[in-house]
């Protein structure tokens, strides 16, 4: 019930879009649009080819913007490249045979997927000169450097996660009533200034990789936040 009022809620924020011409990706825009593709066919077998724009630091638009088509909406669906569809984010912009799920993070994109209507999903295919393109053509030229940093973020990530998780139980146990019931705890990680500084621009990049290859944990990527 709870995922279906969600869906819902995303699906009511998209608008009608404005019939503009999908504009080519740029290199100045590399830290602040994602753009994916996806070919789908139509229910008369005509295929067309859809694309997602997201301008990643764009902020929500209200009702009234999107429909008059006023500025750079968070999220654009074309259609054969024109825009069809106009939202914040999250949302979820209906194709044929399913929907697109979009969402995003402070790092980039953590959800572009096609998922049909029998629960299928599918990653769309990033733009070649995006971030997220550059990361998937580095995955084909060089698939060990690939998994290697892939597995690199995810430790850096835990070992970022279980620090935070040391300090927040010392902090919490610090609180009088809390010290009473419980006792104190002092964490076994004492980390200097420089040291913290380095796990926390650690999870940054971290976070920063794997939202590049569209990967998201509800727990783990906290660690970057």
């Amino acid at each position: 019930m709870i995922r279906n009022l969600r869906r819902r809620w995303q699906m009511n924020k998209v608008r009608t879009g404005d019939g503009s011409h999908l504009r080519r990706f740029r290199p100045w825009q590399l830290f602040s649009r994602s753009l994916f593709y996806i070919r789908l066919a139509d229910d008369t077998g005509h295929s067309h080819v859809y694309a997602v724009d997201v301008r990643l630091l764009t902020d929500s638009k209200s009702k009234a913007d999107h429909e008059a088509g006023k500025g750079k909406p968070p999220a654009s669906l074309y259609r054969d490249g024109l825009q069809i569809a106009r939202s914040n984010v999250p949302t979820m912009f209906t194709v044929p045979g399913g929907v697109i799920h979009v969402a995003t993070t402070e790092f980039g994109v953590r959800r572009m997927h096609y998922v049909t209507d029998d629960g299928t999903e599918q990653l769309l295919q990033p733009d070649r000169r995006s971030q997220e393109g550059r990361r998937a053509r580095l995955g084909e030229m060089f698939p060990t450097v690939s998994r290697l940093l892939a597995l690199l973020s995810v430790v850096v990530l835990l070992v970022a996660l279980s620090l935070s998780a040391l300090q927040g139980v010392e902090v919490l146990t610090e609180i009088p009533p809390v010290a009473e019931r419980v006792g104190t705890f002092r964490s076994p990680m004492r980390l200097s200034a420089w040291a913290n500084t380095a796990v926390v621009i650690a999870g940054l990049l971290a976070g920063y990789e794997r939202a590049t290859r569209v990967r998201h944990h509800w727990l783990l990527d906290t660690a970057a936040s």
